[in-house]
């Protein structure tokens, strides 16, 4: 069955995710982070992280991972990862000193 990837047609087999189709016939990464312009694809292949957004026929951006193939379905990479991206967060930040819990010390008694 067919699908079209940026103008180039890809095999792609009935009952398969977009996503599968797409690693399957080589391709890796269709967007980039907002930050960083950093390479993204599959990643949880379960529609939790947002990693795979593809446009599909032109419409709004949906999860590649989640979708099933259809006969000529055209997909085009999806945009910039949504604000609350988890793996867009600043790996330079510190955790708390402390726990939530306040957990009583020797000092204390």
């Amino acid at each position: 069955m067919p699908l079209h990837w940026q103008g180039r047609e890809l095999a792609a087999r009935p009952g398969q995710s977009v996503a599968a189709a797409l690693l399957e016939n080589g391709v890796r990464s269709w967007r980039r982070t907002r930050r960083g312009g950093r390479p993204r694809g599959l990643f949880c292949g379960i529609g939790a992280c947002y990693d795979c957004l593809v446009r599909l026929d032109g419409g709004p951006e949906v999860r590649a991972c989640l979708v099933p193939v259809s006969p000529g379905l055209r997909v085009d990479p999806g945009g910039a990862v949504p604000e609350h991206d988890p793996c867009e967060q600043d790996p330079t930040r510190r955790p708390p000193e402390r726990d939530a819990v306040q957990h009583p010390t020797e000092e204390d008694a």
